[in-house]
């Protein structure tokens, strides 16, 4: 179940918004293996009229960062989605500066939760044999 925002410079069109939000979860869903269904990505502006890199202002700049459940992934699923993430950004975002950062937040099992319940308590229930149908796996 995780959640993605991204942030960027300017308002993307309605095409680009649903492109990168489609690509993002197909990407998170096979790099992270995440379920498709229960990923939720925001494109989001950063509300700020000037975004600086190196002290340079840039026109043209994104923040992505996934949070997951800590323990989740490999060091090399991580690795591969940060390379496939930035391919995705470079390829609508023409002229991406190198200094775009993708972050994969851990974020432990007692902290967030899905449907009210963390995943914690949701990672008991399946050991248990009691978890719901329908729901992810962390």
């Amino acid at each position: 179940m995780p959640f993605a925002r991204l942030t960027l410079t300017s308002i993307p069109t309605l095409d680009q918004a649903n492109h990168l939000a489609t690509e993002l979860t197909e990407l998170i869903a096979h790099d992270l293996g995440k379920r498709q269904e229960l990923t939720s990505i925001l494109v989001e502006t950063s509300g700020i009229s000037h975004w600086a890199i190196g002290a340079e202002g840039r026109l043209t700049a994104a923040h992505l960062e996934v949070c997951v459940t800590a323990g989740t992934n490999s060091e090399q699923e991580k690795r591969a989605f940060i390379a496939n993430a930035m391919t995705i950004l470079r390829t609508v975002l023409p002229g991406l500066n190198p200094a775009t950062y993708v972050v994969i937040r851990e974020l432990p099992a007692t902290d967030w939760g899905y449907d009210g319940r963390t995943q914690a308590d949701r990672a008991m229930d399946r050991i248990h044999g009691t978890a719901l149908i329908g729901q992810e796996k962390s």
